[in-house]
């Protein structure tokens, strides 16, 4: 009895645990990637919009841009040892700069620098200070074009930056300069030569005419709009006025301005003929037909006087 009771509780566990285990379901990995990227977790699918690249803004024409690179040469040697605050420092332009494929500042410009701080070495071990800023350009069209030392204006001015792009600069290109550039307690030279990158500090709007380029003349208003008076008359052969000036004889083509106009053709022996137009364009015939003029009417003889002399006074007797 109890052997029985006992397997009879055992197939009851078995079917029970049955019951409560899942069945194993196969997913393939691709299949359900894709049903999770394809499917909201409410069941809708979603749509995957491709991914969008913003278009560029195009430049403003005629304009020498910020941050624009300018390759500048040191013009002369310069040294913390007898730099002064307020020095000049020039630089010459290396290779040409363009707008619009017309050469704005030329190869052998021109570009100032400044010095804002020169301290020479001092005693105990201390070496020199030397800081220099960059000014301006010279343009062809000999305005200045205002030049810094940073590409990105942002986070700080130009004092200090020029003199360290100077000092990165010399130590590729002069590989001695680091032995008397950072030498403990030595002045800060910089030799004549050394090349370094400015850069163009807020865009800068050209006048291109200055530079050369030729510019299309513009029609004036008045011409564009200047109407045309084909005038002729029977006879022809008449004079034609406009406004009381002589233009020409019937027939003829005559350009005006537009306005109010009097036209007056006269001719010998007929009535003036006159018109006063408003004229706004384009062309106008007109065609005057003179009249005879009436003959004048013959001028009257005075009559004679009817007051008579008095008689001669009789002689004495």
């Amino acid at each position: 009895m109890r052997k029985a009771l006992s397997v009879l509780f055992l197939s009851a566990c078995t079917a029970l645990a049955a019951q409560q285990t899942p069945a194993p379901v196969a997913v393939s990995l691709s299949n359900a990637n894709s049903a999770t990227a394809n499917q909201l977790p409410g069941g809708a699918p979603q749509s995957i919009a491709p991914p969008t690249t913003a278009t560029p803004a195009q430049p403003p024409p005629n304009t020498l841009l910020d941050g624009t690179p300018v390759k500048l040469r040191l013009s002369q040697t310069i040294s913390s040892a007898d730099a002064k605050v307020g020095q000049e420092v020039p630089f010459e332009v290396v290779e040409d700069v363009q707008v619009d494929s017309v050469t704005v500042l030329p190869k052998g410009a021109t570009a100032i620098g400044t010095v804002t701080e020169a301290e020479p070495k001092r005693r105990m071990g201390r070496g020199g200070k030397l800081n220099v800023n960059i000014s301006y350009g010279r343009l062809a069209d000999q305005q200045k074009v205002a030049l810094r030392a940073v590409k990105d204006s942002q986070g700080g001015g130009h004092v200090g930056a020029m003199t360290g792009a100077i000092v990165a600069t010399t130590i590729v290109f002069f590989p001695a300069a680091p032995l008397f550039l950072f030498m403990h307690g030595k002045d800060i030279t910089i030799p004549q030569g050394t090349e370094i990158t400015a850069f163009v500090d807020g865009d800068m709007h050209l006048d291109m005419a200055k530079f050369g380029v030729a510019t299309p003349p513009l029609a004036s208003a008045a011409t564009e709009a200047r109407a045309t008076l084909i005038v002729a008359s029977s006879p022809p052969g008449a004079d034609i006025e406009v406004d009381g000036a002589f233009v020409g004889d019937t027939p003829s083509t005559i350009d005006v301005a537009p306005g109010i106009h009097e036209v007056t053709v006269r001719k010998i022996g007929f009535a003036d003929w006159t018109r006063k137009l408003n004229v706004t364009g384009g062309s106008i015939h007109l065609d005057a037909e003179l009249a005879q003029a009436s003959p004048s009417a013959p001028t009257p003889a005075p009559a004679p006087s009817s007051a008579q002399s008095p008689a001669p006074a009789p002689a004495p007797q």
